[in-house]
């Protein structure tokens, strides 16, 4: 496994939403509809459908490695004291979860835990959608910053969120 990530970071108040809006735009045209886990409902059958979601999304991030139980991911996400259902973006095509992009809520910034789309969706823009309508909850909760780090060798990620205005904030050692 690395020990060198790709550290990003964002400025909530430069970031060009207006851009980005497009992403949001389209995602509806095809029928795609974006909302919140709190909108949803944080219940038990929508903490499992996350997980399966991310624990199918993250199998493409290089040297993963196993994914967590769900226990183990019950502990790490909806546990956590920066756990809020309201950064919780998800994607649906019907009654499909089809994406997400997952945050927690830190002292002076938000850090997006995983952005994820089921490989059949793909390169439509609503991995940016998401992270737009996510940029919504950081401006809200009044975070200066939004952060995250990818491997290195997920170029993709690291592209889409250059992308979108993170700027490389050093590595952080694994």
């Amino acid at each position: 496994m690395t020990d060198q990530w790709v550290r990003l970071e964002l400025d909530v108040a430069a970031f060009d939403a207006p851009r980005f809006e497009q992403y949001l735009t389209r995602c509806q045209a095809a029928g795609i509809r974006l909302t919140t886990l709190a909108e949803l409902g944080d219940t038990p059958e929508h903490r499992r459908a996350l997980y399966e979601l991310n624990k199918e999304c993250s199998a493409d991030i290089p040297e993963r490695g196993e994914f967590y139980s769900y226990e183990e991911y019950a502990e790490r996400r909806f546990a956590s004291a920066g756990y809020d259902p309201r950064g919780v973006v998800v994607a649906l095509d019907g009654d499909v979860w089809i994406g997400m992009a997952a945050t927690s809520v830190h002292e002076d910034f938000v850090f997006n835990e995983m952005t994820g789309v089921r490989a059949a969706y793909r390169g439509r823009g609503i991995a940016i959608a998401m992270k737009t309508w996510g940029l919504r909850f950081a401006r809200e909760y009044g975070a200066p910053r939004v952060r995250t780090f990818h491997h290195p060798a997920n170029a993709n990620a690291i592209a889409m969120n250059r992308r979108m205005g993170f700027v490389d904030a050093g590595t952080l050692d694994g």
